[in-house]
């Protein structure tokens, strides 16, 4: 077990992830504002009392604040940070008024309002392509190279030489994207398309469960079928890595929509969700394996912020 970061190298990694991410998300709707020709009156790294901050020569107040939680970006028309109109905007001058969110046409106001999290997921494709890059693809195809006697895919008539095509529907390409699958639903009942030789068949049973811990002991259950199979990794041009990047941003958000859904009905538990602490002590942890484990914490969480400021729930911007 390794022994657990200390409070400073959590506060450290976790401000460095918030403030990072913050920054990337704010700067999206600070750029396309200032493309839509909107006044940006204050830009924001956390909340509360202003600790340092400076006003550049287009009237934007940068600034630094006491609690480094979140942050913002606030128009010319807004009220306070969370861009309540401000009705006093129709009073302005046609030349200030003329800059103010409010006055931009819908395609606009949308196009600011997107900008934040289609940013967080532009940059973690970006880091997700230079991984792509460095280290491959994995190339194996969902074939059962073993099969572990007793386990899971034992008991439901697995064989080895069996190809899984999909699970619960889901088309499955690569032996990765199985595993991604399998594990986000230990215990349930699941329904495999496999073909073995030229047949395709339906097999169903429940998937295994195992509790796994981490090297800080933390423990979490996990799915097993109990299938081995020959992961190869290619190299990827740097053509290809984009593509690569977006289809393995694509496989993390569906993961992090089937485990929402999985604490809405009831089979995961709400603790598994993991709010600000829970980001801190990762960062933490995440930031002692060393450098490639946290960059890709970072693009993981990024991917988060994005899809969660994707959803229609008031008041979780920035």
């Amino acid at each position: 077990m390794t022994e657990n970061p200390g409070f400073l190298l959590t506060l450290f990694a976790f401000l460095i992830t918030i403030g990072l991410l913050v920054f990337v998300h704010e700067m999206g709707h600070y750029l396309v504002g200032r493309w839509c020709g909107v006044k940006v009156e204050t830009f924001a790294i956390g909340m509360g009392k202003e600790v340092v901050g400076w006003t550049d020569k287009h009237g934007t107040r940068w600034k630094l604040c006491m609690l480094p939680i979140g942050g913002y970006c606030q128009f010319a028309g807004d009220m306070d940070p969370a861009s309540t109109p401000n009705e006093e905007w129709r009073k302005l001058p046609p030349e200030e008024r003329n800059h103010s969110f409010q006055s931009k046409s819908l395609w606009q106001r949308s196009a600011i309002v997107f900008a934040g999290p289609a940013i967080n997921f532009l940059f973690a494709i970006l880091i997700l392509a230079g991984f792509a890059l460095a280290y491959g693809q994995p190339s194996a195809l969902p074939v059962a190279a073993t099969v572990e006697a007793g386990s899971s895919a034992d008991k439901m008539g697995l064989k080895v030489g069996d190809r899984i095509l999909a699970v619960d529907g889901d088309k499955v390409d690569r032996f990765e994207e199985l595993q991604q699958k399998i594990t986000l639903i230990p215990g349930q009942e699941t329904r495999l398309l496999v073909k073995r030789g030229e047949q395709q068949l339906i097999i169903e049973g429940a998937v295994g469960v195992v509790k796994v811990k981490d090297r800080f002991d933390n423990e979490y259950p996990m799915g097993r079928l109990g299938l081995g199979g020959l992961v190869e990794f290619r190299e990827v041009s740097l053509l290809e890595a984009p593509v690569v990047a977006v289809e393995r941003t694509i496989a993390i958000v569906d993961m992090i929509w089937t485990t929402l859904g999985q604490v809405i009905t009831g089979t995961r538990s709400i603790k598994e969700l993991g709010g600000p602490l829970k980001i801190a002590q990762v960062s933490g942890e995440q930031f002692a394996l060393g450098l490639n484990q946290f960059v890709f914490f970072v693009a993981l969480i990024s991917i988060n912020l994005g899809f969660i400021n994707l959803l229609p729930i008031p008041m979780v911007d920035g």
